[in-house]
């Protein structure tokens, strides 16, 4: 990557939470697939569209996206270099020729002015430094009249994962999810915020509307909270404590999560905000 300011985000997913992603590619997908009919409704792409798909990870956005835009292209740019070349393999797997991908932040990747009809997102962009900034870079690389279309997290509390982590809190210090307006997870948890951030980027008619989905976190729910803990915000709760609090989490974890168990997965709800915009024509 020749410019990047988002140096921590590039840190963490250039180690080991990037490689967990792309190792896990499928059942990350099992999560959040549930979102993404209703993403590329709302981006409402086109046959001959190019559209670029941001934080895109491993791909599995980009090639819907461009099974949409059979004679146009996709872009899907992302700071994990394993992620990435997950997504390239995968896409090459699947013969979808008209989709490449690049190790970019997209706060500053100098993007060609106006070359691209829409601008999509599932879980990517609440990671800025700088969102007003990045948010602008990416205004500036739609053509006039440009769609933008993402999902981003709701509110903490009405996710599971984050109700089944909150519940160990006997037995690890586990804190706050986000605090909205700081960059994380949760940092366009409230609307109001989205409204400003993308006003402030030059984009108008800028509509949040909050869906929900279920989403896939394992087979049992031993397998689920095995997931849960290996991820690197798992592993970051689990490496503070001893062993026996480790195993008393884990343990803690898996009741909590057999309660989801159903039909031979653990389902979790999630609640997001689909987001779109327009940059003025």
């Amino acid at each position: 990557m020749r410019d990047v300011v988002n140096t921590e985000q590039a840190q963490a997913w250039n180690g080991y939470e990037g490689t967990y992603w792309a190792d896990h590619q499928h059942r990350w997908d099992a999560v959040n697939s549930g979102f993404d009919h209703p993403l590329l409704t709302a981006a409402a792409i086109g046959e001959h569209d190019h559209v670029l798909d941001v934080g895109c990870g491993a791909g599995q956005t980009a090639r819907l996206a461009a099974r949409r835009a059979a004679r146009g292209g996709v872009l899907g740019v992302d700071l994990s270099d394993p992620m990435l070349e997950r997504a390239r393999a995968t896409a090459a797997r699947e013969a979808i020729d008209n989709v490449t991908f690049s190790q970019a932040d997209a706060q500053v990747h100098p993007f060609g002015p106006g070359a691209f009809d829409a601008a999509i997102s599932r879980y990517g962009v609440m990671f800025f430094a700088d969102p007003v900034a990045a948010f602008a870079n990416i205004g500036k690389a739609l053509r006039p009249g440009g769609r933008l279309a993402f999902i981003c997290a709701a509110d903490a509390g009405l996710n599971g994962w984050v109700r089944a982590i909150a519940a160990l809190r006997d037995h690890l210090p586990v804190g706050d999810f986000g605090t909205p307006g700081l960059p994380g997870m949760f940092s366009l948890a409230d609307p109001d915020r989205i409204r400003q951030v993308l006003s402030a980027s030059g984009f108008t008619h800028v509509t949040p509307r909050q869906v929900e989905a279920y989403g896939d976190w394992g087979r049992t729910a031993e397998d689920a909270a095995a997931f849960l803990l290996d991820t690197g915000p798992g592993r970051h709760l689990t490496g503070q404590v001893t062993q026996e609090a480790q195993d008393l989490a884990r343990e803690a974890l898996t009741d909590h999560l057999r309660g989801h168990e159903e039909h031979g997965a653990v389902r979790l709800r999630s609640t997001a905000w689909l987001v779109t915009a327009e940059r003025p024509a």
